[in-house]
């Protein structure tokens, strides 16, 4: 067991964490993502210089208000062709995301950091590679019809344990990485931390 401090409200991660003998303490970091995406994409930063940075400045600020304990900030993106996908922000946009994604191969980043006394001692970005089925609008619209609103702007615009597994004829890389938190490669790390 290792305690650690998660930087994040999301329900997958933690769930992930505590499946993988983590004593986890939920303290989201509450970062407003949009500004530092904008920001960035107007520099020319990477999908994955931005999912690297994101998880940096969550666990960092959580990391602030905790002296000498480990934080984890986290965070995933969508890249299509080099073109960052963020997380919907209602139903249209979730319709119009998949319909990019449509028939298409794409890369999900999830990048972790660990942060200590305010500063980043450790990060790891993993990719998994995705390609979706071509489906018709029809076959789309009712994909979302299946899942909850929670579901959706939580995820992003599939959740590969759940419906979303239907969505695609490929999936490559790991499981954990997908939902959000290269697991294995955390443990690892903390294993050698101790």
């Amino acid at each position: 067991m290792f305690e650690i401090i998660l930087a994040s409200k999301s329900k997958v991660r933690e769930e992930i964490l505590k499946k993988n003998d983590f004593i986890c303490n939920v303290q989201p970091s509450n970062v407003d993502e949009e500004p530092v995406k904008e920001s960035l994409i107007k520099e020319g930063a990477s999908p994955e210089i931005i999912s690297k940075n994101l998880a940096e400045l969550k666990a960092n600020k959580v990391s602030n208000k905790f002296h000498d304990v480990i934080v984890l900030g986290a965070d995933s993106v969508i890249d299509l062709d080099g073109e960052l996908i963020s997380k919907p922000q209602d139903r249209d946009e979730a319709l119009s995301i998949l319909k990019k994604l449509n028939g298409k191969k794409h890369s999900l980043i999830s990048s972790v950091c660990i942060s200590k006394n305010g500063s980043m001692i450790w990060n790891y970005t993993d990719k998994a590679y995705l390609t979706m089925k071509t489906l018709s609008d029809e076959e789309l619209i009712n994909y979302l019809k299946k899942i909850s609103d929670k579901a959706l702007f939580s995820y992003n615009v599939y959740q590969i344990e759940g419906e979303g597994r239907n969505l695609f004829i490929n999936i490559e890389g790991d499981e954990d990485t997908i939902m959000g938190l290269p697991v294995k490669n955390i443990k690892k790390y903390v294993s050698n931390y101790k």
